[in-house]
């Protein structure tokens, strides 16, 4: 199961039917992010593939700056308004990598905070956005008594990522680890019951010259099991298992 992908991106949008039909012969199900600019197409298509195209719905970091108050405030009753549609808020959290204006990571703070707020007043998971900001945002969550939460396509050090698992927080890997040392370390070290599976589709394609797509996260898996010197099936099994409970759907 991909538990991360932007079925309605640009690179994935235009061929997202196809993509969904080849995806349904062996995948059990896609979990596509939506963000202000696609909110209303990302829950269009999970109506068009329900008990398939699963929805979450957040505000990337990065577009809370260009947003106003107002419009953050419209698009959080937006997301409640459509709150039986998704299985999650997220991508949010924080992003130095973008952002490293202290006045801009201010507000981002502010505004991650009060979507985990409204994350826990929909009693939903949350997928956080934690581009060189994994500690701080560790930090936050913890502050704040999230229970239920991963950190999407994680590249932080392993030392951290234990301290996430310990604080029962699932950390998810992405189509990256095969050609990240990182990924390959997290993705062996730690407990296989905390980890999860996405491809961040269309980016981080292993195919250079290609859009990444939900069905390569099949490579994820392949090389988690390689890795671990585990069985593909067993280790598939875990991981879908993992993404069920994370998400509370059947």
């Amino acid at each position: 199961m991909d538990t991360h992908c932007h079925l309605t991106y640009k690179g994935l949008d235009e061929i997202k039917d196809q993509v969904i039909a080849e995806a349904r012969k062996d995948m059990f199900g896609i979990v596509t992010c939506g963000l202000p600019e696609d909110a209303d197409k990302a829950l269009h298509l999970s109506a068009k593939y329900p008990d398939f195209v699963h929805v979450t719905l957040g505000l990337h970091p990065t577009d809370v700056l260009h947003m106003s108050d107002e419009q953050i405030e419209s698009y959080k009753q937006f997301i409640t308004k459509n709150k039986a549609k998704i299985i999650a808020i997220g991508e949010i959290g924080l992003d130095y990598h973008w952002i490293k204006d202290e006045k801009d990571i201010k507000k981002t703070k502010i505004v991650f905070v009060d979507f985990i707020y409204l994350a826990k007043q929909l009693n939903l998971p949350i997928i956080l956005h934690s581009r060189k900001a994994e500690e701080d945002v560790l930090k936050i969550i913890v502050d704040n008594d999230v229970r239920n939460a991963t950190f999407h396509s994680y590249t932080g050090n392993i030392t951290l990522a234990r301290q996430i698992i310990e604080e029962g927080y699932y950390i998810s890997i992405n189509t990256n680890i095969i050609n990240s040392k990182n990924s390959k370390k997290i993705a062996k070290s730690l407990p296989l019951e905390m980890l999860l599976t996405e491809t961040d589709s269309p980016f981080l394609s292993p195919f250079p010259g290609k859009p990444n797509v939900p069905q390569n996260v099949k490579l994820v898996v392949e090389t988690i099991a390689k890795l671990r010197g585990e069985r593909f099936d067993e280790v598939n099994q875990t991981l879908l298992e993992n993404c069920k409970t994370f998400f509370n759907i059947e």
